[in-house]
């Protein structure tokens, strides 16, 4: 969920923490918190005297496990990606105090609305034309990024499938890079694309496989978005991708987040098994 941390003292740390950033980055915050997943980033829009209006984001993870991919995600993505409309990054900021470890980003800030306030998509959307042809324009680009990056592994799928789908895993024989969150609280209505910290290797039409499992409580976007993108869904290598997507998104469950979406999911992962003849 896209929540406030779980205690007061946490809430606390992290607003003082992201404090301190604006400080050491030069800017000053203004407007409401944004919170993301349970509490482990902050973000808020920001003044600097030379980018002008910004966004200031922060992450927090206990400090023995500081760096990494998510770590370095968004400061890998800025060269990586240039055909892909995303936040240009303008500076980081990492620091150690209290057995926590933050680093914060500097951004651009996007004066585009969200698709969704949190990554469950639950009310229909008017997308355009344009913003699908500039979603596959996105998704193409980052599909044929080289990376030494990893989202998803073939050892966790082999795992995870038959625990949260109970049927076999897929193998996975077509390998693309990803963003790895790509859902409509990472999207904006500008088709721009947020929230670079995990992308990497994962199966083809990973991307689009989350989009539209996490727009299952709003069938006719859906269904809209299984036409946009059927090239990477409709298709056996689609289906296993949505099958694995399904297995996330149900483990993710499994730890309380989005339960009104699991009967979808199931719905989902049975239908994904289907012959090719006979699935929708």
């Amino acid at each position: 969920m896209y929540s406030p941390p779980a205690t007061d003292d946490d809430t606390r740390r992290m607003t003082a923490a992201l404090a301190h950033a604006a400080a050491a980055l030069g800017t000053t915050v203004h407007g409401p918190p944004a919170w993301g997943w349970h509490g482990r980033t902050l973000g808020h829009r920001a003044e600097h005297p030379v980018h002008g209006v910004c966004w200031l984001r922060l992450l927090s993870i206990p400090a023995q496990k500081a760096g990494g991919k998510l770590w370095e995600g968004t400061e890998r993505a800025a060269p990586a990606f240039p055909r892909v409309r995303k936040p240009a990054l303008h500076a980081l900021h990492d620091w150690t105090a209290d057995a926590y470890a933050y680093h914060a980003e500097l951004t651009a800030y996007i004066d585009e609305p969200l698709l969704s306030p949190d990554p469950v998509l639950r009310h229909e959307l008017a997308l355009t034309d344009t913003w699908f042809t500039s979603i596959r324009t996105s998704l193409s680009a980052i599909a044929a990024t080289p990376t030494d990056r990893t989202a998803v592994r073939q050892e966790w799928i082999d795992r995870a499938v038959p625990e949260y789908t109970g049927h076999p895993p897929p193998q996975i024989t077509e390998w693309t890079c990803a963003h790895g969150d790509f859902h409509a609280a990472n999207l904006t209505e500008g088709a721009t694309v947020l929230d670079w910290e995990g992308w990497g290797r994962a199966p083809r039409g990973y991307d689009a496989a989350m989009l539209y499992a996490y727009a299952q409580l709003a069938p006719a976007t859906a269904a809209r978005i299984r036409r946009e993108l059927a090239e990477l869904l409709d298709s056996a290598a689609g289906r296993a991708t949505l099958l694995v997507v399904c297995a996330e998104l149900l483990q993710s469950a499994s730890r309380g987040d989005h339960p009104e979406l699991v009967p979808k999911l199931r719905a989902l992962a049975e239908e994904c098994t289907l012959p090719v003849s006979t699935a929708s």
